[in-house]
């Protein structure tokens, strides 16, 4: 029989949640957990085990919470075009909120040399990756194979650089932000893209 869990289970991961995601995994001290999550070393390790584990439990919070208003955009719109500007839409109503740990993205944030060198950090990463990937894709071999899109576009490269770009916008949203020029910039590059 296992423990019985003596604290707030989700109201701490809520709390490892946004610290994760303001901090970054490396820079997230145990210490810092712990006091943000209100609870003892003890309940940690008995109930998360690893700074590790718990991390990859927020993303999957970070995904549950995040970033199902994109995925809804994108496969709710009529076309993959208006569903591609109304997912990065939603990526633009996130950096418009001061209420936002930090302007990088969970995922985005997995890129840095820490978490990659970690196996199965980099799996995650990967599969973050790929997952979004796949969401363009099947938008876009949906709508080529209809005739909405011209024949001769590429799903998968088209699916393939949208992911970069993306993954782009996020390191240049810390740079600097502009919701405007933001739209321009995705305007022109989407257009670019034939969509």
């Amino acid at each position: 029989m296992g423990r019985k869990i003596s604290f707030d289970y989700d109201r701490a991961l809520d709390a490892a949640t946004l610290l994760f995601w303001k901090n970054g995994y490396a820079e997230t001290a145990l210490r810092d957990l712990l006091e943000a999550m209100e609870i003892g070393e003890g309940s940690f390790y008995n109930t998360l085990k690893s700074k590790k584990n718990l991390y990859l439990l927020c993303l999957q919070r970070y995904q549950e919470k995040e970033l199902h208003a994109r995925v809804h955009a994108l496969a709710s719109a009529p076309t993959a075009a208006l569903g591609i500007r109304a997912f990065f839409g939603r990526i633009l109503d996130r950096l418009d909120n001061p209420n936002s740990p930090s302007r990088l993205c969970m995922f985005a944030a997995m890129a840095e040399e820490e978490v990659l060198a970690e196996p199965d950090l980099r799996k995650r990463a990967e599969k973050g990756l790929d997952d979004v990937r796949t969401l363009f894709l099947a938008r876009l071999t949906h709508d080529r194979d209809e005739g909405v899109l011209a024949p001769s576009l590429n799903p998968p490269v088209v699916a393939a650089v949208i992911t970069t770009y993306l993954q782009g916008l996020w390191r240049m949203a810390l740079v600097g932000y502009d919701r405007g020029g933001f739209e321009q910039q995705i305007e022109t590059f989407l257009s670019g893209m034939g969509l």
